[in-house]
């Protein structure tokens, strides 16, 4: 299991740790770099994260005040499964404090030949009546079964998102590889997220 740079994410007041821009945090609260699967881009926040927690979904709706921890995954054995989850963070509202994210999503086989290719698909909409700097769970999650026939090795996953009122573009990347048997990693858990 990999283990991520960002342990803590921490973002509770715009003005009093992030500014006027939304960045993603270090546990002792440095400004994170932006990586493949985690940026923030002109204070528009995307993280895409791959777990094999079958519990993701209880972990994730819990009250604000828990963290989450999340296992990230690197390998997956055929009847495996992984979720893919992306995460966004201070999306930009219109007049109406509504707001609106696009995704373009690749997954891109060991062969070449894509697994999913679908570009503008709805992620996630609506009025937002909290703090925009909260993190938020994509609506689109996509769940992965190792099954026989599919090629072993290195699957990447691609998820471009799009804030439609802000107009700024995040690519985030990540991968998964589909063995025939693990090595022998044990699990851990990599990051946590404020719920809202």
């Amino acid at each position: 299991m990999r283990n991520l740079i960002l342990l803590l994410i921490i973002c509770f007041s715009a003005q009093a740790l992030c500014g006027e821009e939304f960045h993603w945090r270090m546990s002792d609260g440095s400004k994170a770099p932006n990586t493949k699967n985690q940026k923030s881009i002109s204070g528009f926040g995307g993280w895409l994260l791959v777990t094999p927690d079958k519990d993701w979904e209880d972990k994730w709706n819990t009250p604000k005040d828990h963290i989450p921890h999340f296992s990230e995954a690197e390998e997956v054995e055929l009847g495996d499964e992984l979720t893919i989850l992306p995460f966004f963070a201070n999306p930009k509202l219109d007049a109406n404090k509504n707001f609106s994210i696009l995704c373009d999503i690749k997954i891109i086989k060991p062969d070449g030949t894509f697994s999913i290719n679908e570009t503008d698909i709805p992620c996630a909409q609506g009025a937002l009546n909290t703090d925009p700097m909260s993190i938020f769970l994509s609506q689109t999650v996509i769940k992965y079964v190792g099954e026989a026939g599919d090629p072993f090795g290195e699957w990447t996953v691609f998820f471009n998102l799009k804030d439609a009122v802000g107009n700024i573009e995040i690519p985030l990347e990540t991968s998964f590889k589909l063995v025939k048997r693990k090595t022998n990693k044990s699990i851990q858990p990599t990051a946590n997220a404020l719920v809202d």
